[in-house]
This record gives structure tokens, sequence and C-alpha cells, in this order.
């Protein structure tokens, strides 16, 4: 019994402390790592700090590989990332997609790395409607709307947008696309005349982003926690904590839950997002 407790015991503290033991002694980066859709950002902003907090952590490397997301979130760990960089170097390193909301985290680090082929930029907003009116029509249902003020539904399933509303969603979009191009110009010390230019939602390759100046450096995770190391001042081969693996399938099943309800809420609602946009299916 106490054997099988001994061995119950070591793999809960290495599900905990994940591949590299937080306990390593001598500097360490930590890697923080932001996947899929960026939906929400207290988990991600969490780690930053406490990594931030622990003195023997000398540097953190952001994995991104995230088409972008919602822009509050985007935007909350964005503003984590330049409060972590007055006191550590703070690196990204993009995996096969770091694009819109994905980008605008990035672009607030001191050094962005990317794969050659690694799918970028989108600097872009978009809001996505869907009109149900003509097939509620055909079965029958009308929707009731009681509202309190003109545009309180605005972008409602139940009918075609006005003139009006479209003018006011685009001075909204408009407005969050520039601080989109603000964060860009000042985190990559660009000519804002530049970002304005690629600022059209368009995708580059890791490759095509360099020539352009949105991306650093060519290479992968190993690379950039190399560089980092050399940026700080470890010698040899630094200790490396990466994020926390819990295998708990309760833990599991909860989390694509939540992601999934979460999803179809915002599809639902009027969300602005930094996403890469994607034909439906794909």
């Amino acid at each position: 019994a106490l054997l099988v407790l001994f061995f119950i015991l070591l793999f809960s503290i290495g599900q905990y402390v994940g591949r590299s033991s937080r306990f390593a002694f001598g500097d360490k980066i930590a890697v923080v790592e932001i996947r899929g859709v960026i939906t929400e950002s207290s988990g991600v902003i969490e780690e930053i700090e406490q990594h931030v907090e622990d003195d023997g952590v000398k540097a953190i490397i952001l994995r991104i590989d995230s088409p972008g997301g919602g822009v509050g979130p985007s935007q909350e760990i964005h503003r984590e990332v330049l409060k972590a960089k007055k006191k550590k170097k703070v690196v990204a390193s993009m995996g096969s997609v770091a694009a819109s909301g994905g980008y605008y985290v990035a672009c607030a680090t001191d050094l962005i790395y990317a794969n050659p082929g690694t799918i970028t930029g989108s600097i872009g907003v978009l809001m996505e409607f869907t009109n149900i009116e003509e097939l509620f029509k055909k079965i029958g249902i009308k929707g009731v709307v009681v509202k309190s003020g003109e545009h309180k539904d605005i972008g409602s399933p139940l009918r075609e947008m006005t003139p009006e509303e479209k003018r006011i969603v685009q001075e909204a979009l408009d407005n969050v696309h520039q601080q989109f191009i603000q964060a860009v110009t000042e985190g990559r010390k660009l000519e804002h005349a530049k970002v304005v230019s690629l600022a059209d939602g368009r995708i580059l390759t890791g490759e095509q982003a360099q020539r352009l100046g949105l991306v650093d450096r060519l290479g992968n995770l190993q690379d950039a926690i190399d560089q980092t190391a050399e940026m700080v001042g470890i010698s040899g081969k630094p200790h490396v904590i990466y994020p926390k693996r819990k295998r708990s399938l309760l833990s599991l099943l909860i989390k694509e839950m939540v992601s999934t309800i979460l999803e179809a809420l915002n599809e639902k609602g009027l969300e602005l997002n930094y996403r890469l946009f994607t034909p439906a299916g794909d």
C-alpha cells in the first residue's frame, strides 16, 4: 500500500510540474503556451504573473499557436506582456499559426521568432452576423423584439441591418482596428504608414513577415530558447519550465465543454474578434 501511495505521489507531482521541474536549481526560462482560439485571458495572465514574481525565472517565452480570438482577451494578455517586460525579457515563438489576436500578443514582446512557414499577420478585426429572417418566414415563425432604444437589437438575426446600424458597427470596427495598428506600430517600432499598408487582414508566412519587419528571426522553439538564454546571460543549457500537464480526463472534458459553450455564445453575440477568418466548415 505504501509503495502504491509512493508511485501515486510521484505521478501527481509529475503531472503538476510538467516536463521540466519547477524545483530545478539555477537560472530558468519559463514557457507559457497560448493555443487555439483566444476566448479568455486569466490562465495565461496568471502564469505570466507567477513567472514574473519568481526570481529564479530570468525570461519568459510565449509559445503561440493561435489564429487569434476575442479582442478583450487578446488585449488583456498584450497588456500583461508589456508589464512583464519591465522586469524580465519576454520572447515570442510562433508555431503553425500566430495570426490576428495571436500576433497582437506577439508584437508586445522583446523578440519574435517564427518558422519560415508560420501563418501570421492578419492584422484586422471582424464581426460575423447570421440572418435567419427568410428561414423563419418559410417555416412560419415570426420573431418579436421589445427594446429600450433604437439600436439595442443591432445585429439581430431576425432582420436585416439598417444602413445606420451598419455605419455604427463599421465605426466600432474601425476604432478597434486602429488600436491594433497602434499596438503593432509601437511594439515593432515601425512607421505608422507602413503598418497601415499591411493592416488589411492579409496573411503572411513567417519568412514574408520577417522581410516586412513584423518578425525578428526565423527558427523553432529551441532556437528561441537558446537566443533567450544568451539575452539574459545564462551560460550552458538553461533549465526550461514548461506549462503544467494535468491529464485528468474529467478536467479535460470540462475544459472542452466550457470552451465549446463560450465559443457558441460568442458566435451568437456581438463580439469583436482579432481572429483569422476561415470559411464555415474549415
